[in-house]
């Protein structure tokens, strides 16, 4: 069979992803911070772009006239009349100007330290041990030892090697680490360097003064039951009274379970909304925010030198003219994004009216393609921009992806969103006796009889375990 090469016609249909395309899905997905960063670089990398620079206290000062060579001629030698007050006290004058040494005036400094270098740094975990092994005044070996311990504390101040190994490291004998462990035990804050819970507990009813009391006896021996709260079980091994256990577990309540929380390094993230929701009167107005976003434009001088025609070596204008058309279509990407997410919020606002009026119990079942269908957009584009965006409302900071929630049905017609229902849940267990708290059962039957809704006792069990509620047993207070 003989092989040969010919040319046929071919029509077909294919998604074609052009850049201009890619950069606006990838915006639209983005984090406000992650956008932020976004054009930051695209400001550092590409030349044609710029950012608008605010000028509006500058706008207000009055125009200065324009001086010319002929002016010059013209103007006046500027003379000083200033008058010296009789009120000057000469003796602080030239004492202050006549003191030996060099004196130091406040215009010279010319690169001042920033006040933030005068903020002292948080201590560290390992900073405040070390120091604390310092003033026991040790020998070579046992700082070695001590820096060995401290390494291998975890945030929460517990130990996560053992001794064994700590003493191979070190190449010391375990006796010797043993030692200077238990010595560290005794530093603030109190039950640090403990290798577990239950030493960790120990140390600290040790500390106050409970050693060989019941509060020791349950710790040691009866954690777990401690956990149950299986108080009776733990009377009838003791021999003791419910008093008696009520009044020792109160006081281990009182211990820190994390002895190294305090020094924790990690700091909160505030959440930053892309969208304001208020209410004025009776009626919502939706703002977009747009602090900190910068206004961006092409650079006029690389615009000009295009559109000028002047002469420019090919690859010189092929750069311009890609960098030109990378910050325009940057431009337009960021105002696209925000005018899509301005229509999915007020789309929002229109299904979810009585969420904004009257709070969580009130909103609707919803999904991405209600929105979709209002707006004239496909679900996938309603799917990037209800992620990692935040709408501050009238009832707090919500993810946008929180009004999109599964419906499940009333008994007599209609139905509630399973986020209202997690609310319900909630409310439910936040009224309950704590000497007789709901079982997931009880809550089940009380949601059927008061609010009409049908859910498994297993759907109870599912959603309070998204609200991060214990179970009956253990949410039972005696």
């Amino acid at each position: 069979m003989a092989l040969e090469l010919r040319q046929q016609l071919k029509l077909t249909q294919q998604l074609i992803m052009t850049p201009q395309l890619q950069m606006a899905i990838k915006l639209l997905q983005l984090s406000r911070l992650e956008m932020l960063d976004t054009i930051r670089q695209e400001l550092e990398e590409n030349p044609a772009l710029e950012e608008v620079q605010d000028r509006g206290s500058d706008e207000n000062l009055p125009e200065q006239p324009e001086t010319t060579n002929s002016d010059t001629s013209q103007t006046e030698e500027v003379t000083i009349k200033e008058k010296i007050h009789d009120d000057i006290d000469w003796s602080i004058y030239l004492g202050e100007y006549n003191t030996p040494g060099r004196v130091s005036y406040e215009a010279e400094s010319k690169d001042a330290p920033q006040y933030e270098a005068f903020i002292a740094p948080k201590k560290s975990l390992k900073d405040h041990l070390l120091w604390q092994f310092l003033m026991t005044k040790p020998a070579r070996n046992e700082e070695e030892i001590a820096s060995q311990i401290v390494g291998n504390l975890n945030k929460d101040g517990f130990l996560d090697g053992s001794v064994e190994e700590i003493a191979t490291m070190s190449e010391k004998p375990v006796e010797e680490v043993e030692y200077i462990l238990t010595k560290m035990q005794t530093f603030d804050p109190v039950g640090v360097c403990a290798r577990d819970l239950k030493e960790c507990l120990i140390i600290q009813a040790k500390h106050f003064g409970f050693e060989n009391t019941i509060i020791t006896d349950i710790i040691s021996n009866h954690l777990h039951d401690l956990e149950k709260k299986n108080y009776k079980g733990i009377c009838k091994a003791l021999k003791t009274t419910l008093d008696d256990v009520i009044a020792a577990v109160n006081v281990i309540k009182a211990f820190e379970p994390k002895p190294g929380r305090q020094f924790s390094d990690e700091t909160p993230q505030y959440i930053n909304p892309d969208i304001y929701v208020y209410k004025l009167d009776d009626d919502f107005v939706v703002m977009l925010n747009d602090d900190g976003m910068p206004k961006l434009r092409v650079n006029s001088f690389y615009k000009n030198t295009i559109s000028r025609g002047k002469k420019i070596s090919g690859e010189a204008e092929d750069y311009i003219h890609g960098k030109i058309r990378s910050a325009a279509w940057l431009i337009k990407s960021i105002h696209q994004r925000q005018k899509t997410i301005y229509k999915v919020m007020n789309s929002i606002l229109e299904f979810q009216r009585e969420f904004f009026e009257k709070g969580v119990t009130h909103l609707k079942p919803m999904v991405l393609r209600d929105v979709a269908q209002d707006i004239g957009m496909h679900e996938s584009t309603i799917s990037r921009v209800t992620t990692n965006k935040y709408a501050y409302t009238p009832q707090g900071i919500f993810e946008l992806k929180y009004f999109f929630n599964s419906s499940i049905r009333r008994a007599h017609g209609g139905n509630i969103a399973s986020a209202s229902v997690q609310e319900k849940i909630r409310q439910i267990i936040l009224n309950e006796d704590s000497k007789k708290p709901y079982s997931d059962d009880k809550i089940s039957q009380l949601l059927k009889e008061e609010h009409h809704i049908h859910i498994a006792r297993r759907t109870v069990a599912k959603y309070r375990e998204l609200l991060k509620v214990l179970p009956s047993n253990k949410r039972k207070q005696i």
